[in-house]
């Protein structure tokens, strides 16, 4: 059963959003995991939003922690890319662009957490 979850962004719009899933990626030069959400930011439309985490960013900081991050942390992640996203974006038309998480990106996160 899906949960409907709302957040107050910094853009001024409130989204609501559920988890649909992840799934493995496969690009040109990059792979890793795509983790989908389904956005709504006027509670009558909604639209699929995709964090791509990819696996050369976590094998780096995987490397340089000497640990490796279970399912968990790597949801929180795409999930915490997914509110900056909210957060840094102006206008929810843009959340139409895919979100792609970097090295940086994690350790932001990881740390803000207190996972790192």
């Amino acid at each position: 059963m899906r949960r409907l979850k709302t957040y107050s962004a910094q853009s001024g719009y409130v989204y609501q959003y559920y988890y649909e899933g992840h799934r493995p990626f496969e690009r040109a030069r990059d792979s890793g995991v795509e983790y989908v959400f389904d956005v709504s930011a006027d509670r009558k439309t909604s639209m699929p939003v995709s964090v791509f985490l990819g696996a050369a960013c976590l094998q780096d900081w995987e490397g340089n922690h000497a640990r490796t991050l279970n399912s968990t942390e790597r949801y929180a992640i795409a999930k915490m890319a997914l509110f900056q996203a909210f957060d840094e974006r102006p206008h929810p038309d843009q959340m139409k662009l895919e979100i792609h998480v970097r090295g940086a990106d994690i350790d932001g996160i990881l740390a803000a957490l207190g996972l790192d």
